[in-house]
């Protein structure tokens, strides 16, 4: 047997959520773990973006590079109907995600460790581009230009890594985020009143017509204004505008049901860490509130719990299992809320504990990914119980 048919026969590479969202589960433990071993003198800087700017990085890119490829391998193929990569092509992938993490602890040359971490979006996009082009559905089409920002975004970072392109990795990570606040947006939009509907009886979330161009509107108009004046008054209030937004559209999904159903909860309190990150994140154009003092209200709030409980409901799911959240899953639940409060509110309310607040909330970090890894990686790595593809 050739080892391209080894490959195509293991199931943690049936498709592309198995192995990215082992990835992500290690990524997220091994990355804090780092980043508060460095902070704490007991680890030393990488070769290549050291300090905040190597955190940030590996956030945005390492771990949730490994989500957002996970997660788009899996759904293309659903929403589409059209294969996605597995096995061989899934291995390449994945180790070239990999790569890039490695690249800067290894001594490699500063090229070589760029352009090793800026091939894995092109590479994902050209790995999706028949079943997001082809479909006749031009909303997945907005993907491809979302991996062409990321590719951008990241550039900037390396640029001023490399003392070309001063305060790139100011802009770059901020791009990011605005990037990744708008597939947040655009998915949980496609996804969250289905799933509402699907599990809880009679549900019938709203949606407001005026409200959804607008959200979008401002959601772009914050991604432009965020790279040409960060910190000023028409982010801010655009941040703002597109938190209340954001608030008004789960208002419009709220039924009382879904904190009873915690595979739901913890998604819509993702996305209500998103209203309220966006709005924190508009104040300080406003007020004496230090300019994104609230950013991991952004980065832990929403998008850690968003996409530790969209992981859990899909490794769940997609191997053929009840959708169901095990005891273990609860507790990373509560656990990654907790960090987001530790990491994104009590700094601002108690800023002299700021060291105290930094080390709980990344410790609730590494526990919540841990259990999720306990719980989900069996699931993940093993063949489907019930005989099912994927």
């Amino acid at each position: 047997m050739t080892l391209t048919a080894r490959l195509n026969a293991i199931p943690v590479l049936a498709l592309g959520f198995r192995p990215f969202f082992l990835a992500a589960g290690l990524s997220a433990i091994l990355s804090v773990a780092v980043w508060l071993a460095i902070l704490s003198g007991l680890w030393p800087q990488p070769g290549h973006l050291a300090g905040t700017v190597w955190h940030a990085h590996e956030m945005l890119f390492g771990y949730l590079g490994a989500v957002i490829a996970g997660f788009l391998l899996t759904a293309a193929r659903n929403w589409t109907g059209m294969p996605t990569a597995t096995g061989a092509r899934l291995a390449a992938l994945v180790g070239l995600w990999l790569a890039g993490r490695l690249a800067p602890w290894l001594g490699l040359p500063s090229l070589l460790v760029v352009l090793l971490d800026l091939a894995f979006f092109p590479a994902l996009a050209l790995a999706l581009w028949r079943p997001l082009w082809q479909d006749p559905n031009p909303f997945n089409r907005v993907f491809l230009l979302v991996f062409a920002g990321m590719t951008a975004a990241s550039a900037m970072v390396h640029l001023d890594a490399l003392g070309l392109l001063v305060g790139g990795a100011t802009r770059g990570h901020r791009l990011m985020l605005d990037l990744v606040v708008l597939v947040i947006l655009m998915v949980s939009g496609r996804v969250m009143p289905f799933f509402i509907k699907s599990v809880l009886p009679n549900a019938r979330p709203r949606a407001f017509p005026l409200l959804e161009p607008l959200l979008f509107v401002a959601a772009a108009g914050l991604l432009i204004s965020d790279f040409v004046q960060p910190f000023g008054q028409l982010a801010g209030g655009l941040a703002l505008t597109l938190g209340l937004l954001q608030l008004a559209r789960l208002i419009g999904w709220h039924d009382r049901r879904i904190w009873t159903t915690p595979m739901l909860s913890v998604l819509y309190a993702g996305l209500l860490w998103l209203a309220l990150g966006l709005i924190l994140d508009g104040l300080p154009a406003f007020t004496g509130m230090t300019p994104r003092a609230a950013l991991h209200a952004l980065t832990v709030g929403a998008i850690g719990v968003v996409t530790l409980g969209m992981m859990a409901r899909v490794a769940v799911g997609h191997t053929g299992r009840t959708m169901q959240a095990a005891p273990l899953t609860l507790l990373a639940f509560v656990l990654i809320n907790l960090a987001a409060v530790l990491r994104g509110l009590a700094p601002l309310l108690a800023p002299a504990g700021y060291q105290t607040w930094l080390m709980a909330g990344g410790l609730c970090w590494i526990l919540a990914f841990g259990l999720f890894l306990w719980v989900h990686a069996p699931m993940l790595s093993s063949a489907r119980p019930d005989g099912g593809p994927g």
